[in-house]
């Protein structure tokens, strides 16, 4: 599954995007192609998240509250958080057409990050740039 275009897909994760190639082909080739047919729900705001997953292709509808915020598209993901706690998602993911997807669950993700240590780093950094980021939006 360590494809070049997996790779460059994982390259735009936000959470993964300061990984080395290197460190992108090992978490490639650990990750899973899943389909969901349209209409059904990837997943459920308030249920415990299982990991990241990144659409190969087709559309998903996501929603808070039951009111739509937005869709995704092919190179789009969600669920990062859930790689680093698995606490409860944010937001129900439908599928809107039928989709393929790319999933890296947490209990994978955390095997990686013992393994290889510069993954940890990486997404440590990611999370500290985005926290910043929010905290000065916040407060400016």
């Amino acid at each position: 599954m360590a494809s070049k275009d997996v790779v460059e897909r994982l390259s735009r994760v936000p959470i993964l995007s300061g990984c080395s190639k290197k460190d992108l082909q090992t978490i490639a080739k650990a990750i899973k192609p899943v389909r969901h047919a349209a209409g059904s729900v990837v997943a459920t705001e308030g249920e415990p998240g299982a990991g990241l997953f990144i659409i190969d292709s087709g559309e998903a509808r996501v929603s808070i509250g039951g009111k739509t915020v937005s869709t995704l598209r092919e190179g789009d993901s969600f669920g990062e958080m859930a790689l680093l706690d698995g606490g409860p998602r944010t937001a129900t993911v439908t599928a809107k057409t039928d989709l393929s997807l790319f999933v890296l669950t947490e209990w994978v993700y955390r095997g990686l990050l013992t393994e290889h240590p510069s993954i940890a780093i990486r997404t440590l950094e990611a999370v500290a740039a985005r926290l910043r980021r929010a905290t000065k939006n916040a407060t400016s």
